[in-house]
């Protein structure tokens, strides 16, 4: 059984032995050729496995691309990974220069969403440079980015460019005294303690670091501030000096006059006690003033809009302090007369005959039925008032319209109205 079974599989085998051993006794005058074929066989293999395994090209493969505006490239070379929170989507496909920085093309696989907030980051995975472009969305549903969106500068950021940290860390380095550092080093080295402090020392930098990083936009925006604010202290420094140099010379003059000012005081208790009994004898009287003040207060304030209008206007052409300026010009006084008559307004009131020397009180709502601010301009109608008053139109509901103002207090003092007839 055993034997009848190998001579199965010795004749099995014998056959694709026979092909091989003919094709290699077939070949054997061509062998060059053969070896250049396949070693051509070989790189086309090693190629295609390159290409599209090891650097992941894929010719129907779908994109959309994004422009990335960045104040600076901090070493971003076109076909540089592009990723989404550290995760490859995509790779940059050129770096451009604009008039204010640079624009970076990003071409995105179309399968993976991107949300339109958030930022962009110019990040490297070490010091050494390998820079990517990461998105750094704020969340995760829509809106999404489309085929040509644009990234504005304001929401991008790159890394500080090597020559730029190492110059930086040159003048931070020259500004160290050499002899204020060996005396530093010389004191930590005289006890056994030496080693521990600057043990401490280290750890308090590291903590300061650390705490400041996690606040790092505020320290930014401090730093930016302290900068403004010692610019414009170095700007005014004569101004600061001069200012230094008045106070002395009036501190001097202040000491100069001590004796005067020993005597104000010492005279001081007096005149406020006696102004306090001034105030307490007038106080009703004070009271009445600061009533009648704030009742002048609340009417200029309803008109301080119509006295700017007057006179800074922002509502016509020219100002009455620019009209009253060009009055008086060559050596006289200039003006002009209009002979058209113009609208003037009928008040629907009693009139009262000009020449009785009365002085009746006023009338409380004299308003102009015509409200055409082209024919009549002036008026309270018109006037510019402060935002959300109403604009007064006839007296209130169940007033009537002659209502006079209330009338004048006597006292001793007045003068008897009408006046007597002249003799």
């Amino acid at each position: 059984m055993s034997g009848g079974f190998g001579g199965f599989a010795a004749t099995v085998a014998d056959a694709p032995a026979r092909i091989v051993v003919g094709a290699v006794r077939g070949g054997r005058p061509y062998r060059l050729a053969l070896s250049a074929v396949a070693l051509g066989v070989t790189a086309v293999i090693g190629a295609t496995y390159l290409v599209f395994g090891a650097l992941g090209v894929d010719p129907t493969a779908a994109t959309y691309t994004v422009r990335v505006q960045l104040e600076q490239s901090g070493g971003l070379l076109a076909g540089q990974d592009v990723t989404l929170r550290g995760v490859p989507i995509g790779e940059v496909r050129s770096v451009d220069f604009t008039p204010t920085g640079v624009v970076a093309v990003a071409t995105i696989d179309a399968e993976v969403r991107v949300p339109t907030d958030g930022t962009v980051d110019v990040t490297s995975l070490s010091t050494a440079g390998e820079q990517f472009l990461d998105f750094r969305p704020a969340r995760d549903d829509g809106p999404f980015l489309a085929d040509g969106a644009e990234i504005a500068v304001d929401r991008t950021s790159a890394p500080v460019p090597l020559w730029q940290m190492l110059g930086t860390l040159d003048s931070t380095l020259a500004q160290v005294d050499p002899a204020q550092l060996a005396a530093v080093v010389d004191e930590l080295g005289v006890g056994p303690d030496g080693p521990r402090k600057l043990t401490d020392i280290i750890d308090g930098g590291i903590f300061l670091v650390s705490t400041l990083d996690s606040v790092l936009p505020q320290t930014v925006a401090l730093l930016r501030d302290s900068k403004t604010v010692l610019a414009t202290l170095g700007d005014g420094s004569a101004g600061l000096t001069t200012f230094s140099r008045d106070a002395a010379e009036f501190m001097r003059g202040v000491e100069a006059k001590t004796g005067g000012f020993v005597d104000l005081l010492g005279a001081a208790p007096g005149t406020l006690a006696a102004l306090d009994a001034v105030l307490s004898d007038n106080s009703a009287e004070v009271v009445g003033l600061l009533t009648n003040l704030s009742t002048v207060a609340q009417l200029t304030n309803s008109r301080v809009p119509a006295l700017r209008e007057f006179f800074f206007p922002t509502m016509r052409g020219g100002s009455t302090l620019d009209a009253l300026v060009t009055v008086m010009h060559d050596g006289g006084l200039w003006g002009l007369v209009n002979l058209y008559p113009r609208a003037t307004c009928q008040y629907e009131l009693p009139r009262r005959a000009p020449a009785v020397a009365d002085y009746p009180e006023p009338y409380l709502y004299t308003f102009c039925p015509d409200d055409d601010p082209s024919i009549l301009v002036r008026g309270a109608r018109n006037a510019p008032r402060p935002p959300g008053e109403q604009i007064p139109n006839g007296p209130p509901p169940g007033e009537p319209a002659d209502r006079t103002a209330s009338p004048t207090p006597l006292g001793p003092l007045s003068i008897p109205l009408p006046l007597p007839p002249s003799r």
